[in-house]
């Protein structure tokens, strides 16, 4: 199998329940959503070479054309993670949007644990039928609940919910899951409340991570410090487990 990959690096993991940690990134091109907030536009669209580090934060970047073989990607991940074993919690695989590319990483993520590698998947949770494949596979799940205010589109609760059923169906009490919502100024309580709700009704104890937006344009607009809190208090009247996390890799300067 075959897919096209926009880049291949390592950093820290900016986001999430696994802030700060260590990660292999793998980032495949094309998404089915064009939201307005989106901080890696040019992966939407197939790359015609892929930029692949060449030693773990070194920023020496070659360039490969695309599409990789799992193969090739896989050797790409373990030229990064294998001279200092320990060092990478996992390889984040992230988009554009990965579970396009399901067939491909169904190859390839068994060639990432013969690494030693966990495997993180970050998804806009749309893709129900393609994430029950994968989920024997993943040890880590974000889940980002796109609300309309912040993606400029129609609501989608119904695919969201679908998505989360579907990781429920495959339980595996090792593996980290949770939600994650990008919020900017223009959010509705009625949003948070909704999304709550959805996660609540299907699996409670899941953490929600809400995510002021980074103003990576100008008509992008994060909410002010006061409105995160009150939101976070409308999310906690449904789950226990709700926190505020910015983009901590771009305010830290890593990739």
């Amino acid at each position: 199998m075959t897919a096209p990959i926009y880049e291949i690096f390592s950093s820290v993991q900016g986001e999430g329940l696994l802030v700060g940690e260590r990660q292999v990134f793998l980032r495949l091109c094309g998404c089915n959503l064009h939201c307005a907030y989106c901080d890696t536009p040019a992966a939407r669209e197939e790359a015609a070479a892929c930029r692949v580090e060449q030693t773990a934060g070194g920023a020496d970047f070659e360039e490969r054309p695309n599409p990789l073989s799992a193969e090739e990607a896989a050797e790409a991940v373990g030229r990064l993670a294998r001279p200092q074993p320990g060092l990478h919690h996992s390889v984040a695989v992230t988009g554009g949007e990965p579970l396009l590319h399901a067939d491909f990483l169904l190859e390839l993520l068994p060639m990432l644990g013969d690494l030693g590698l966990g495997a993180y998947l970050e998804t806009n949770s749309t893709l129900a039928d393609e994430l029950v494949r994968l989920l024997p596979h993943l040890d880590a799940v974000c889940a980002d609940i796109k609300l309309p205010s912040s993606t400029g589109r129609a609501p989608i609760w119904g695919m969201h919910e679908r998505f989360l059923l579907g990781l429920v169906a495959v339980e595996e009490a090792a593996r980290l899951d949770f939600a994650k919502a990008v919020v900017t100024a223009a959010c509705e309580e009625e949003e948070i409340e909704t999304t709550s709700r959805i996660i609540r009704g299907i699996r409670p104890e899941m953490a929600l991570v809400l995510q002021p937006v980074t103003p990576t344009a100008p008509d992008i607009e994060p909410p002010a410090p006061r409105r995160m809190l009150d939101l976070q208090a409308v999310a906690k009247r449904h789950l226990p487990h709700v926190r505020i996390i910015p983009q901590v890799h771009r305010l830290g300067g890593f990739l």
